[in-house]
């Protein structure tokens, strides 16, 4: 049977009943779905580690390194509460995020073993003393008094409550004319969750989850058909639902069984091998969980569903592959009156006094990946809607991308947040690629990706400005969009003039506007257009990117620093605002910032890495730092357009290094086999040679070291020297220089013996 591959870049699953069968992406447009069984879950190469050259030094922990002590410019509720009439997020198209799979093959996730449901089930089904808690009023009930064990049913004493803690299906029982209980496998909020065979499906393993008890047959009808819509979630990242029976009285969800591991239980064997202590799961792989399953969370919320209770224990892993289980607290997003089911340390604030959102459902996946990949102590006391301070969480010092991220996930205005799930995975894919390069080592990035939001950066030299900086990408969204690529004109004054007619004023106009101002340096108008876009929508952060560049090109970069630190919080997997930040965090003195950030660039995407080495250089060249300046104009590589500058430059810095004849061989073996300007050459050439003389005139010779094939002789560098004026000579345009040029060859040449 034929099968359709799924579009995603980097996929290897096949696009079934809509979605793909690995990524969870929805199909291309255009593209009917095969039905066809499910491929094999992901396979994800391992990347290999990169030997440790001296290019770049190990990403720097210091919390006074790190670039969220600066200032920032405000942007979402702090504009939108500092006077804007602006009081919810507009949204900027974010649908422009949707389905982009980047960080394929990027981590490897150790595979877990199936799990079979008869090796699953409790031989003696109890719950802990400690775990049990009134369902009612949350009370602890059960407990041993004096010696005697708890009580498993009786009254909370509390609330006079009912609780039992016995299971109320026993082996062997048919549930639903059609399920054969077989035992327990788990206790849950709910009660007992149950493994069952389906007599009526090959005796296939299902999983029975109470819904609710009552003694009143309507009430459970009622609340049987209002969950009957999780029947109609299909995805291949969720657990399915096949029914809902009743049994006595009492209702269950019949579901799919996983034979997995949540990741819950994985941290708790993980804590176990660790003696007790605590032991995170590597970042990497923590952040590939969130990047799996987000896809799921995108397809809910597309359904007008929210999960609402997520957490570390509602992801399976089996195998490579992940799955979202436990949809008993999924509801609708217009549902203002059922219950919202939530857990302390993971809920948003907002949620007992406005309810459940996407935002709510967003906060929930940040708050889930801060306890997967740290030690988050108090994150259901002290820190239950909030993070420690970065100065104390070496995570965090350690990966301030992260950090932005989380904050941002977990914002406390929920408008805050990013505004979809896509959004979040575009954002947490950046992320994840910065994390790898680090681990991977300080080389050089060897790789490249596309960003949605921002162009490649255009620079290709030793300096850089605004104008070199990535260009923000058109928002195919936008209604706008397409009149904007009818205007070819080119001149700044004849566009701004055009785009002044445009048939309305969205964002993209307003942003085309703004940035053709700042090439005809028209501030005025920038700062027009940019107070326009943040009066509309103060989430706009495309027109913060546009200040930074206005601040840039009028000599400020104070103010750069903090519009760009600002666009960086909002976009934290983005490489853009890190290049413009380090660039406005070298012209503003924060030398370490800088440093950091061209690092981060550096190894992370080939695309950054030369304007990232030349400020490297020109950073380490300020402290006097040779070596660390030749070693990040080594990060550039041979294939890069930049690379004949860099070698140039790196002759230039040995030449006047003061290190002697090797290192004047050195200043010339830099630009062998390099396409360098026959000009600069031969002036580089002359220089060299000129000091090379000098140095064997001072100290002797050293008939051991060739600097561009001549021994250090003084007779044979005269000969070299005096060649090289002569050819620079040749291709110098001035007639008093090429006089000065062949008078100082005459001089240099060596005596002629008889």
């Amino acid at each position: 049977m034929s099968t359709i591959p799924c579009t995603q870049p980097g996929c290897t699953g096949q696009v079934l009943d809509g979605y793909c069968d690995v990524c969870g992406s929805p199909a291309a447009a255009g593209v009917v779905s095969a039905s066809a069984v499910a491929g094999a879950a992901p396979v994800v190469s391992a990347t290999s580690a990169a030997t440790q050259p001296a290019g770049l030094a190990p990403s720097p922990s210091a919390v006074s390194r790190a670039s969220n002590r600066l200032p920032s410019s405000p942007l979402g509720s702090a504009r939108a509460n500092g006077g804007t009439h602006v009081t919810r997020r507009l949204g900027t198209s974010s649908t422009r995020l949707r389905g982009a799979r980047l960080g394929a093959g990027l981590t490897t996730v150790p595979p877990v073993p199936a799990v079979d449901a008869a090796a699953a089930i409790m031989v003696d089904p109890q719950v802990p003393e400690d775990r049990r808690s009134c369902p009612n009023c949350g009370a602890p009930v059960g407990r041993s008094r004096e010696g005697h064990p708890g009580r498993t049913e009786g009254f909370c004493p509390q609330c006079r409550a009912p609780y039992s803690f016995t299971p109320k299906l026993q082996p062997g029982e048919l549930v639903g004319g059609q399920y054969e209980v077989v035992g327990a496998l788990a206790h849950g909020g709910l009660g007992w969750i149950y493994a069952a065979r389906d007599k009526n499906v090959s005796d296939r393993w299902v999983v029975l989850k109470g819904l609710l008890n009552s003694g009143d047959p309507d009430a459970l009808a009622a609340a049987i058909a209002e969950r009957q819509f999780l029947a109609q979630v299909e995805h291949p990242l969720i657990v399915e639902i096949y029914n809902f029976v009743t049994h006595r009285d009492a209702g269950y969800i019949v579901m799919e069984y996983v034979g997995g591991t949540s990741l819950k239980a994985l941290l708790k064997a993980r804590m176990r091998a660790a003696g007790g202590r605590y032991d995170p799961i590597p970042v990497d792989q923590a952040i590939a969980y969130l990047v799996e399953i987000l896809p799921a969370f995108q397809y809910l919320h597309d359904l007008g569903l929210l999960f609402c209770d997520f957490k570390p224990d509602n992801i399976i892993q089996v195998g490579d592959a992940v799955k979202l289980i436990d949809l008993g607290g999924v509801r609708r997003a217009d549902d203002l009156d059922s219950p919202i089911y939530g857990t302390v340390g993971y809920q948003a604030p907002e949620v007992p006094t406005v309810g459940a959102s996407v935002a709510s459902d967003i906060f929930t996946i940040g708050r889930t990946l801060a306890v997967l990949a740290m030690e988050l102590r108090g994150y259901q006391s002290t820190y239950v809607a909030s993070f420690p301070p970065v100065e104390d969480t070496p995570l965090f010092q350690r990966h301030d991308s992260l950090y932005r991220l989380l904050v941002k996930a977990c914002a406390p205005e929920p408008a805050d947040r990013f505004a979809t799930a896509d959004e979040l995975r575009v954002q947490l894919l950046g992320v994840l690629r910065e994390v790898v390069a680090e681990r991977a080592g300080s080389g050089a990035a060897t790789h490249s990706a596309s960003s949605l939001l921002f162009d490649v950066p255009s620079a290709a030299g030793e300096t850089l400005d605004w104008r070199q900086l990535p260009a923000l990408r058109v928002d195919d969204g936008d209604p706008m969009s397409g009149w904007l690529r009818t205007v070819s004109v080119e001149e700044p004054e004849a566009r701004l003039a055009v785009l002044a007619r445009a048939p309305e004023p969205s964002a993209e106009v307003l942003l085309a506007t703004a940035r053709t101002a700042l090439q005809a340096s028209r501030f005025d108008l920038v700062d027009r257009a940019v107070t326009t876009l943040l009066t509309e929508d103060p989430w706009e952060w495309r027109a913060v990117w546009l200040s930074g560049l206005a601040a840039l090109a009028q000599d400020d970069p104070a103010t750069a620093r903090s519009a760009f630190n600002a666009v960086y919080g909002q976009v934290p997997g983005e490489l853009a605002p890190k290049l413009a930040l380090a660039l406005a965090c070298e012209l503003s003195g924060e030398a370490d910032v800088a440093e950091s950030l061209y690092t981060t660039c550096a190894r992370t995407d080939a695309n950054y890495t030369a304007p990232a080495a030349f400020g490297l250089a020109r950073i380490h060249t300020a402290r006097h730092d040779l070596d660390g300046a030749i070693a990040a104009l080594d990060l550039v590589s041979p294939t890069s357009r930049a690379f004949p500058q860099a070698r140039r430059l790196r002759a230039g810095l040995l030449a006047g290094s003061g290190r002697g004849l090797p290192a004047l061989a050195e200043a010339m073996g830099s630009i062998d086999a390099v396409s360098v300007d026959p000009a600069d050459r031969f002036g580089l050439t002359a220089t060299v040679l000129g000091l090379a003389l000098k140095e064997v005139i001072d100290h002797g010779e050293r008939p051991d070291v060739l600097i561009d094939g001549i021994p250090a002789r003084e007779r044979a560098l005269r000969a070299g020297l005096e060649s090289a004026y002569r050819h620079l000579a040749g291709v110098t345009e001035s007639r008093a220089e090429r006089v000065r040029l062949v008078d100082s060859a005459n001089r240099t040449r060596p005596w002629t013996t008889w």
